[in-house]
C-alpha cells in the first residue's frame, strides 16, 4: 500500500484511526475460550464490527509469540483475514525488530514477504544498516520508533547529544538512508508538545501515534501539532477499544468506542 492510497483511505472513511489488536486470553470474553482459536475469533470479531471505522490494525507481536506456536498461527489467521476481506486496510506488525543486516533481512522477509503485512515497526538504535534492509521492500513501510510514549523514553530518547535531543539526530539521520520515502516514525500521543519540533525535521512522513485514551495522550493537541497536509497521523488505540466489554457483547462495544475515536476524527477533519 502507497501513502496516496492510505491517504485516500482517511479520505473515504473520515478517520485516521488505528486498532491493536493487543489479544491477552486473560481479558478476552470468556465464552470464546471453548473455540479451537479464541485469538483470531476474538480478532475477527473485533475487525469485522471496527473496519469501517478505521484505516489500520496493529497485532502487537509480542501478545502472539507469547502462546508459542498456536499463537503465532492466530496472527497468520488475523492477517491473512484482513488482507482477503478488507485489503484497503493498512497493517501493522508491531514487532520493534533492528538488528545486524542480515537477521533484519530475514526479519523483514517475514513480516514482508511470508505475512504479508504493509508496514513492521523497528528500533534504530543499531543504525542504518539494522533499518535499511526493511527498506529495501518497494511499498512496504518501516515504522521506526522516535519519541516514544513510556516513562524510560527520558533515558536515552531526550538526552542532549551534539547540542539536541538524541531523538532528533535519530530523525534527521535517518532522512539520509536509502530508501528513506519508506520511513515512517513512532511518536507517543503523551509528547504532543514535542509534535512541532518534530514535523520541522519530517514534515511529509506519517507518524504512528500510540497512548490517546488510556495513557493519556490528547488528540486535539497531538492533532493541532502533528497534523500535515496529508493528514500524517495513525492515531492507535488498544485497549480502551478492544476490551470496551468482556461479555457477548464485546464487539458492539469495541464498535461503540471505535465509533467515538472516528467522530472526533472526522469533527478535526472537517475544521482543518
Amino acid at each position: 500500500m502507497t501513502t496516496q492510497q492510505l491517504y485516500n483511505q482517511i479520505q473515504q472513511k473520515k478517520s485516521f484511526l488505528c486498532i491493536g489488536l493487543d489479544v491477552d486470553l486473560d481479558k478476552i470474553p470468556q465464552h470464546l475460550l471453548q473455540t479451537e482459536d479464541p485469538i483470531f475469533e476474538f480478532n475477527k470479531a473485533i475487525i469485522n464490527a471496527t473496519h469501517d471505522l478505521c484505516v489500520s490494525y496493529k497485532p502487537n507481536t509480542a501478545f502472539y509469540e507469547a502462546y508459542g506456536l498456536k499463537g503465532w498461527q492466530s496472527l497468520e489467521k488475523t492477517i491473512r483475514y484482513i488482507n482477503e476481506n478488507y485489503p484497503d486496510i493498512f497493517t501493522i506488525a508491531d514487532a520493534k525488530r533492528g538488528d545486524i543486516g542480515n537477521t533484519s533481512s530475514m526479519y523483514a522477509k517475514a513480516f514482508f514477504e511470508d505475512l504479508k503485512f504493509d508496514s513492521v515497526t523497528v528500533a534504530p538504535y543499531m543504525g542504518r544498516d539494522s533499518v535499511e534492509p526493511f527498506l529495501a521492500f518497494e511499498n512496504k513501510h518501516t515504522i521506526m520508533l522516535a519519541l516514544t510514549s513510556n516513562q524510560g523514553a527520558f533515558d536515552f530518547q531526550t538526552i542532549q547529544a551534539n547540542d539536541k535531543p538524541l531523538y532528533q539526530t535519530v530523525l534527521e539521520t535517518s532522512k539520509n538512508w536509502k530508501n528513506s520515502k519508506n520511513l515512517m516514525y513512532v511518536v507517543g500521543a503523551t509528547k504532543a508538545e514535542y509534535f512541532k519540533e518534530i514535523r520541522s525535521i519530517v514534515p511529509d512522513a506519517f507518524l504512528l501515534v500510540p497512548g490517546v485514551g488510556a495513557q493519556g495522550g490528547n488528540l486535539v493537541d497531538v492533532c493541532k501539532f502533528g497534523m500535515n497536509n496529508k493528514v500524517g497521523l495513525l492515531i492507535n488505540s488498544s485497549r480502551g477499544i478492544i476490551y470496551a466489554s468482556n461479555g457477548t457483547d464485546f464487539a458492539e462495544s469495541a464498535r461503540k468506542e471505535a465509533l467515538k475515536l472516528q467522530s472526533e476524527m472526522a469533527l478535526i477533519l472537517e475544521q482543518n
